[in-house]
């Protein structure tokens, strides 16, 4: 449990470099081609480690994917009709917004990531490196934008950094409880929670993550989330 609560913890742990990134002035340009490769890599770590074939054919597998799916969805519109809707915009169009709806929209985002990542390690043993690279790279820009937007929602750089530090250790404790979890099920339904986090994350990434990529990065993102996809499916099959 620790070990997942660590590893969580590091995967959100790039929210805190996205803060820093933003601080800085990174342009849109380059913030979009990171999301590309970020989510390119996530749809390749969903598609090699979270639902390859070995196990899609199990019971009950593609309902929980789509439960996922529409568990995220219904729990972004809520969040969109809250304040949240703009939370991943990175030219910082949130100034009308909830600084609390940006809070719990990025961390509606970190939940299926992290809980997968417990639930990995109760699974396997060890942590997937494939998947946490993944996470790791998609959570920059996520940093930088909600950063940027909560700037502009009036709050100080001193808040927005505590804010951040706040929800990394709520991501290790979700990891924490991914890995508990599975422990009071039997192994079979640990795929099942797999599917139905998979479900959610893929919802994300079409809904978010690829909308912003390609609205600030340009078409040279395409080539960047082919990359992303490239290099996580090696690490996956050398791991």
């Amino acid at each position: 449990m620790f070990l997942a609560f660590f590893w969580g913890g590091l995967a959100a742990a790039s929210l805190l470099i996205g803060y820093a990134l933003a601080a800085r002035g990174l342009s849109n340009r380059a913030i979009g081609m990171v999301m590309g490769f970020g989510a390119g890599a996530l749809i390749s770590a969903i598609a090699y480690e979270l639902i390859p074939e070995s196990v899609l054919g199990r019971g009950g597998m593609p309902l929980a994917f789509g439960l996922g799916a529409l568990t995220f969805f219904a729990g972004d519109w809520i969040i969109d009709h809250r304040g949240g809707s703009d939370r991943t915009d990175i030219t910082g169009a949130q100034t009308g917004g909830s600084g609390a709806a940006i809070f719990i929209g990025t961390l509606l985002d970190a939940v299926p990531e992290s809980l997968i990542l417990g639930i990995s390690l109760a699974l396997g043993g060890a942590v997937n490196i494939a998947f946490l690279a993944a996470v790791f790279v998609s959570n920059l820009p996520e940093g930088v934008a909600g950063s940027v937007n909560l700037k502009a929602a009036g709050y100080s750089r001193r808040n927005i950094f505590w804010m951040w530090v706040v929800l990394v250790i709520l991501s290790a404790g979700c990891a924490a409880f991914g890995y508990v979890f599975i422990g009071w099920l039997p192994a079979a339904n640990g795929y099942h929670a797999q599917a139905f986090a998979a479900g959610a994350m893929l919802t994300m990434l079409a809904d978010a993550m690829m909308p912003e990529a390609f609205e600030h990065g340009g078409l040279t993102v395409g080539l960047f989330t082919v990359l992303g996809f490239l290099v996580a499916a090696m690490l996956s099959i050398a791991s």
